[in-house]
């Protein structure tokens, strides 16, 4: 068969199966042993063993399930709701400071989960409902969750960006963590100008006079030293990765004790809440680990049947212009994850693009960078976003109509950010090069 007919047979097998309704674990693990057999023989299931074993015993892999305990342990011991308060006094009487408050919550707790859906639901349980109650508008508020759920892929800790650094080769992680972070927060910032830009033109999106006593400069002060603790969080992840003391997996561990401080200092450790934090993290990264080893498997099979050098040597005969070759190459996850989920595609595409990449001498920093935040697009954008579905499936009283129009301005806001991004690398590679 020739390599394009191995591709397409591949992917639609892979595809298939995931339509059918199976988790995509299972969803690999049958593609790679009916490819095994067909490719290899019999012979070959014992490079399918040894190739699972050295993905989950890689120690870049360590880094999963430690950011993911962090986490865990972090809103286990509801040391969040200490941050989200002090954030709250901060933010002060402005008005429409929910919306505001939105943004930072959702860019913390997008850091602690890396999962849009997560926090599209989260928010959405949380805070829309006072957010109506207080008299915000509603569709306004669900602009705000999905563009501040949106951030979570992009910003650092992301599990999706240790998996991608896990299974591209020649590029760090710590890099790759790094590089989302002016992304990030240029996007964050857009979108709070937005937002005060929007009630300020029309105050009526705003309540006139929200009810809370007045916050002096010593409730400041106090809310301020109160997110202290936090603060040493971040430093052991972000800032030993930056100050090039320690490597992702080491910070991930330290991010670990970090947390576990930070829930003493607040009076919320307990050996129970640690156990069952163990617990929920443990069972998280094995089905993720169980993916990404099947995944890997699955581009060492392209690579083996012919398909990848294939695909290569097509590439390399387009002679295509390398911009409209990035187009092309981000409008395909753009369409594809409005129908699934954002962790299977990367998965589907990463042993399909990394050769691409490789033939145009694009930055892999910056490209997936990219990519990371077009799967969030894709994921917000109507009719059939993930994350849409995700807030639509708290927010009862909303109709999915509003949830669609409350879409469109973070979509143009993210697709604004990444035609930036496209022709001004260094935002996303300045920090990286600083590791360097």
């Amino acid at each position: 068969m020739e390599w394009y007919g191995i591709l397409i047979v591949s992917f639609s097998v892979i595809l298939l199966l995931m339509g059918s309704g199976l988790p995509v674990f299972v969803s690999f693990f049958f593609a790679n042993l009916a490819g095994v057999l067909l490719v290899i023989g019999p012979r070959g299931y014992g490079m399918f063993s040894n190739s699972v074993y050295d993905t989950l015993t890689a120690e870049n892999f360590a880094t999963i399930p430690l950011f993911i305990l962090m986490g865990e342990i972090l809103f286990r011991s509801g040391s969040v709701d200490v941050l989200a308060k002090a954030v709250d006094v901060v933010v002060g009487r402005v008005r429409g400071r929910m919306y505001l408050l939105v943004i930072v919550l959702s860019t913390i707790f997008g850091a602690l989960s890396g999962s849009a859906v997560a926090v599209a639901a989260m928010l959405g349980r949380s805070l829309l409902p006072q957010m109506s109650a207080m008299g915000y508008n509603k569709q306004l508020a669900s602009s705000t969750i999905l563009a501040g759920a949106s951030l979570a892929p992009i910003i650092p800790p992301s599990v999706l960006v240790i998996v991608i650094g896990s299974l591209v080769t020649n590029v760090s992680i710590a890099g790759l963590l790094i590089a989302g972070i002016i992304p990030g927060a240029i996007i964050a910032v857009v979108f709070a100008s937005y937002i005060g830009i929007r009630v300020l033109l029309d105050p009526s999106l705003a309540p006139k006079q929200e009810v809370r006593p007045a916050i002096s400069t010593k409730d400041v002060i106090k809310a301020l030293l109160s997110t202290l603790p936090f603060g040493l969080v971040i430093f052991s992840v972000m800032g030993l990765i930056l100050l090039g003391i320690a490597t992702p997996s080491e910070a991930a561990a330290a991010g670990v004790v970090g947390a576990m401080l930070t829930a003493v200092v607040y009076r919320r450790f307990s050996l129970s809440l640690t156990w069952s934090a163990l617990k929920s993290a443990a069972s998280i990264s094995a089905m993720i680990l169980l993916i990404v080893a099947s995944s890997k498997l699955f581009g060492q099979l392209l690579s083996f049947s012919g398909a990848t050098p294939g695909l290569i040597r097509f590439v390399g005969e387009l002679q295509i212009d390398p911009m409209v070759m990035l187009l092309l190459l981000m409008l395909v996850p753009l369409i594809l994850c409005m129908f699934m989920d954002q962790f299977a595609f990367m998965l589907l595409a990463i042993p399909l693009y990394e050769p691409i990449l490789r033939a145009y001498g694009f930055d892999p920093l910056w490209f997936w960078t990219l990519f990371l935040i077009n799967l969030t697009i894709g994921s917000i954008t109507p009719p059939f976003g993930y994350t849409l579905f995700a807030l639509k499936g708290v927010a009862q009283d909303m109709s999915i109509r509003v949830i669609y129009r409350s879409a469109w301005p973070a979509v143009i806001i993210f697709l604004s950010a990444m035609v930036l991004f496209a022709f001004v690398p260094s935002l996303i590679t300045f920090l990286p090069n600083l590791l360097n």
